[in-house]
């Protein structure tokens, strides 16, 4: 399998410092007072924040200048102790390389000189009133989010028993048809045929509509019947807005010459954005009833989750029983011998 033919690629993610203060001026109280050029020409493009306490001091060899800099009561007291000329190569040690933004937390004052040389080089500079670890923490995560690796994918995401079911396959197999079923049968839609994945740490991926407009989300093309509003027909308890992608389901076309799984001790996976999650390839033939199949491995998985294995378990049952000298030694539960109906 292909797997990358259901995903459309993105390239790396990075946004404008002014999308930042835009969206986060209120929360992290920021007040722009140098480099307000700077605002739509430097981008940032990594969650990771720096204090620059090093380049400061004169050591510059591994400054991160893609990173947003920090600076906190340590770094504006060691500022006061220099003399106006040491202050000012210790400013520029930071700023000539140019970094995204500064920031100065806890409504500190800004050291003399800073707000010349953050204008000369076009590096915005703000003020917050924030506390320095209450401030990187909420960057990170502002910045976590938004700089987050993403990609679209084809296919059908649906919340069964609380597990993020994401169904592919090729187009015109049934996935949205299935991903009907299961509405119907009481689970919950997240997205049909275009969806949009973030990675949100190195072992878990959301996904949910890529639709621009919520008044687009949540719709189901069914070949033959055209676009059902699933809010509509089926109401609130019918729809999430996202959910994390546990199990890729593919529906593949039956065909004699595959061998298809008839066990399951061998767990398949795929990778989406780097995460690894598990893979079930499920033949699709006239009839069979997908969504109940779907069920059925929403809930293998919750048992597998709680470390159960209910091939691997008949598996161990089927070898003990092969390995007895005499199979009639195997203990029968009494109850069946005596039932007389």
């Amino acid at each position: 399998m292909d797997e990358n033919k259901n995903f459309i690629e993105e390239p790396i993610k990075s946004i404008y410092v002014s999308t930042l203060f835009r969206d986060q001026k209120e929360n992290l109280k920021l007040e722009l007072i140098a480099g307000e050029e700077g605002l739509k020409l430097r981008k940032l493009v990594t969650p990771d924040i720096n204090r620059p306490g090093l380049a400061l001091a004169g050591f510059t060899q591994e400054f991160p200048k893609e990173r947003i800099q920090i600076l906190g009561s340590t770094e504006i007291s060691y500022l006061k102790t220099l003399s106006a000329t040491q202050r000012k190569n210790a400013i520029n040690n930071v700023v000539s390389f140019t970094p995204p933004c500064l920031i100065i937390a806890n409504e500190l004052t800004p050291p003399e000189g800073l707000v010349a040389l953050a204008n000369k080089y076009k590096v915005p500079v703000f003020k917050s009133a924030l506390e320095t670890t209450q401030l990187i923490h909420m960057l990170t995560t502002y910045l976590d989010y938004k700089l987050a690796p993403e990609t679209y994918l084809h296919g059908d995401l649906v919340d069964v028993y609380g597990v993020g079911l994401l169904l592919v396959g090729e187009s015109g197999i049934g996935k949205s048809e299935c991903a009907l079923d299961l509405v119907e049968r009481g689970h919950r839609l997240v997205a049909d045929d275009l969806i949009k994945v973030l990675k949100r740490s190195e072992v878990v991926i959301i996904g949910f509509s890529a639709a621009k407009s919520p008044k687009l989300k949540h719709h189901i093309e069914i070949r033959g019947v055209g676009i059902v509003d699933i809010y509509a027909l089926y109401g609130i308890r019918a729809i999430r807005m996202q959910k994390r992608i546990e199990v890729q389901v593919e529906l593949v076309r039956y065909t004699k010459d595959l061998d298809y799984e008839r066990v399951g001790i061998e767990d398949k996976y795929t990778e989406i954005l780097g995460v690894k999650i598990p893979l079930v390839q499920i033949p699709v033939i006239p009839g069979k009833n997908l969504a109940l199949v779907c069920e059925v491995i929403a809930k293998n998985y919750l048992l597998k989750i709680l470390g159960y294995s209910p091939a691997k378990s008949f598996n161990e049952e089927l070898v003990r029983l092969m390995t007895q000298k005499n199979i009639e030694e195997a203990k029968i539960d009494p109850w069946i011998d005596y039932d007389i109906e």
